[in-house]
């Protein structure tokens, strides 16, 4: 793999095939990751963030349109370029490895990306993406997904009414073309993916990316000018003797050039750190010594058994050791019934104490201590305690378990 990485031998700042192919890697992971955490974040908030995951597509983009912007524009790569020592430069057709060498700065200073250029390297870093994610959701709901695969190419959900509006017909025949068309184009662009590959895998082309290739721009290492460059630009700038106050950081102009440009090269420091917890994280859950641990617990957690069924009375106040008193239901005799709504269960739920409840009253009664019909008196008393016992439940509401029958 070394002698692969380094075919060409001459020039150095000509990264290798599988530095890019780990950068390509690292950023289509980053999509699924932080859908899958806001989805966790939703699930906890809906209220909140349900709109938000929704649009998780559009969202993503424009945040990603933020952070490589500004990548693009002070490092001269995208985030994770950055993160792997590269950056992207403008093929000059006169650029020789010896100029390079000699005059270093000035290969650099006119290799530099432009405007125009960032823009491009944001279409095909953001929209592409974007637009392929669009066009793969579209076509597993257009074309049937596994419906389709079992019934063949005379499945359709759809078709044309006779007395179609124009829009009607629009959306039929975009259909029809995302379903019949569009596998071809993503096999075309798979397939020019991999020639590409190969051609700078052998050293044929300095692109090894169709999509590079069309804007004219290549991967590069960041070398020691660059390097130089980036410290002198984040050089202290001398400025007036007028003292800052806290009024004066929160201007516009402070919080676009400074604060902001400060949050997203942060993403730097935040990006390896999050990869060696979850690694850590990983380790942790795949080692002996976690499991052993996580034995030694459980076996350390001993639960009291449940307390037998008292005699007929009221509801009253069950005080325990070193607790506060909580309002419990006392249970007449085992009726099959939820002894907190005592009704039929329904979607049966148990507690620690080994009693059995309908789902939507025993969350109710351990989260928010609310009773039967809604009753609110002594809330603070029953929240996080059995219903029948009075007991303290570990975890709250966290520790209780769906019966499936």
């Amino acid at each position: 793999m070394e002698f692969m990485s380094n075919i060409s031998g001459v020039d150095e700042s000509k990264p290798s095939l599988f530095e890019l192919l780990s950068e390509t890697q690292l950023r289509e992971l980053l999509e699924p990751s932080l859908r899958y955490l806001l989805a966790v974040a939703t699930h906890r908030h809906p209220r909140y963030l349900i709109r938000i995951l929704n649009r998780y597509d559009e969202v993503y983009a424009l945040l990603m349109l933020l952070v490589e912007r500004h990548y693009l524009s002070r490092w001269g790569g995208s985030f994770t370029e950055n993160f792997y020592g590269l950056k992207r430069e403008r093929v000059i057709a006169a650029q020789v490895p010896r100029a390079q060498r000699v005059v270093p700065g000035l290969v650099a200073e006119s290799t530099k990306l432009k405007k125009a250029d960032v823009w491009k390297s944001l279409f095909v870093i953001v929209g592409v993406p974007y637009l392929k994610r669009r066009l793969d959701d579209a076509y597993e709901n257009f074309a049937g997904g596994a419906a389709a695969n079992m019934l063949g190419a005379g499945y359709r959900r759809d078709d044309l009414p006779e007395d179609a509006t124009p829009k009607q017909k629009f959306i039929y025949y975009l259909k029809a073309f995302i379903r019949t068309v569009y596998p071809y184009i993503n096999a075309a662009f798979y397939w020019s993916n991999l020639i590409f590959n190969l051609a700078y895998l052998f050293d044929k082309s300095q692109y090894h990316s169709p999509l590079d290739f069309l804007i004219g721009v290549r991967m590069r290492r960041l070398t020691e000018a660059d390097h130089r460059a980036f410290e002198l630009a984040a050089a202290p700038k001398p400025s007036s003797n007028a003292p800052f106050t806290m009024r004066s950081l929160l201007t516009p102009s402070i919080i676009s050039r400074i604060i902001i440009p400060k949050m997203l090269d942060s993403l730097k420091v935040l990006l390896p750190t999050s990869i060696f917890f979850l690694k850590f994280l990983e380790w942790w859950h795949a080692s002996d010594f976690a499991r052993q641990l996580s034995a030694k617990t459980a076996a350390s957690i001993e639960l009291p058994p449940p307390i037998p069924v008292r005699p007929p009375a009221p509801e009253e106040e069950l005080e325990e050791e070193g607790v506060m008193k909580a309002l419990v239901k006392v249970v007449e005799e085992d009726t099959g019934l939820c002894p907190v709504c005592e009704r039929e269960i329904t979607n049966p739920t148990a507690v620690q104490t080994g009693y059995v409840f309908c789902y939507p009253c025993v969350f109710r009664w351990v989260q928010d201590g609310i009773g039967r019909d809604g009753d609110e008196e002594g809330a603070e008393n029953r929240k996080g305690r059995c219903p029948v016992t009075g007991v303290r439940l570990l975890g709250g509401a966290e520790g209780l378990r769906r019966l499936m029958i």
